[in-house]
């Protein structure tokens, strides 16, 4: 995962350079193989669900990332919000720039404690991800997200925001658009019936088939094992996963339905980070796992192809594995919510989720 959602000028600025990356994952990876899942060891804390979010409600936008290259993009993404019809309160730092980032790591945090302080709002959007939402997180009051929790949506380098709320408060999260997003009729429809309704979302959709496809090609599941399973739904994207390996906000895969998409990444560096992830014990006991899409992971030289690869680190787990479900960085996109019971059923190339995200 490069850039996600990104303004194109952030493609022109430094980034995490991917070799230091590897290092720095495979020693991660080398610290947890020798006590496994020691991130998992606790017992998770009691579930939360956010109160729903409804027409007329406030939610804050914050930059936790990446910064906006020009503030009209933040202004956009407000008035989406307020398309969907709620009013929207801007993060005291949400303009900021450091660097490539949306201001300093404190003040980022800053803007999501405060949101979640404040009373008047009910819901936290996040503008985009990019890179940075790891850096504030041990700036986060998590004491304060469990006494007020709010629905916390977001995906790409919010996955890290996500996983590290729900792993320290209990807090049920949303990986799903950003206010940058394109909220396409339905993208739309999910995201009401996830986050604006308390019944459970049922049997997971996907897009209707494109009308110059005989065939639907781009909705294709892919069943790589077959079985049933039940758990929590905890994951997002692979790269954040991997940074997260070896810290505390490291996600607690037991029993869960692990859920892992990314982009822009070449099917070697997808086997990279899933290696770190095995190798770190990630895969030893989920219930299930489901590989959305890797969106523009082309192929440069020899190589396997990603079904090759999933179908390599996948194919031998005895837990259902399934491939291809709508979310990531695709413009029509799912919302999952994280720590919410679901079941895959991989053989009947299926997802239901069993309890709602929100109160």
């Amino acid at each position: 995962m490069r850039y996600g959602e990104l303004p194109s000028y952030v493609q022109s600025r430094p980034m995490l350079n991917r070799r230091d990356f590897a290092r720095l994952s495979v020693t991660a990876a080398a610290v947890a193989a020798t006590s496994p899942r020691i991130a998992a060891a606790a017992p998770r804390p009691t579930v939360i669900k956010p109160k729903r979010l409804a027409p007329g409600d406030t939610v804050g936008l914050v930059l936790p990332a990446s910064a906006a290259f020009e503030a009209d993009e933040i202004q956009f993404a407000k008035e989406q919000m307020e398309a969907i019809g709620f009013k929207v309160v801007i993060g005291p730092h949400a303009f900021d720039k450091w660097g490539y980032f949306a201001g300093r790591d404190r003040d980022r945090a800053d803007d999501i404690n405060r949101m979640f302080a404040d009373d008047n709002v009910s819901g936290v959007v996040c503008y985009t991800g990019g890179w940075g939402s790891p850096r504030v997180l041990p700036y986060l009051d998590y004491d304060l997200i469990a006494r007020k929790p709010k629905v916390l949506i977001g995906y790409s380098d919010i996955t890290a925001l996500l996983n590290a709320v729900h792993k320290k408060t209990g807090l049920i999260t949303f990986h799903g658009p950003v206010g940058g997003s394109t909220f396409d009729p339905w993208t739309l429809e999910n995201f009401r019936r996830v986050v604006m309704t308390p019944d459970p979302a049922g049997v997971l959709p996907t897009p209707s088939k494109k009308p110059n496809e005989l065939v639907d090609r781009t909705n294709r599941i892919l069943k790589l094992t077959k079985g049933t399973a039940t758990g929590p739904l905890i994951g997002g994207n692979l790269t954040m996963i991997a940074s997260l390996m070896g810290t505390p906000f490291q996600p607690d895969t037991t029993n869960a339905i692990f859920f892992l998409e990314d982009v822009h990444e070449e099917p070697y560096r997808i086997d990279r980070m899933l290696t770190t992830l095995s190798l770190g014990g990630m895969f030893d006991k989920v219930a299930g796992i489901l590989f959305g899409h890797c969106s523009d992971c082309g192929v440069k030289g020899p190589s396997f192809s990603l079904e090759e690869i999933l179908r390599d680190r996948f194919g031998g787990l005895p837990v259902p594995v399934l491939s291809g479900l709508s979310f990531g960085h695709i413009e029509q996109k799912l919302v999952l919510p994280i720590g919410a019971r679901a079941t895959l059923d991989a053989d009947a190339g299926v997802v239901r989720v069993e309890e709602g995200g929100v109160g």
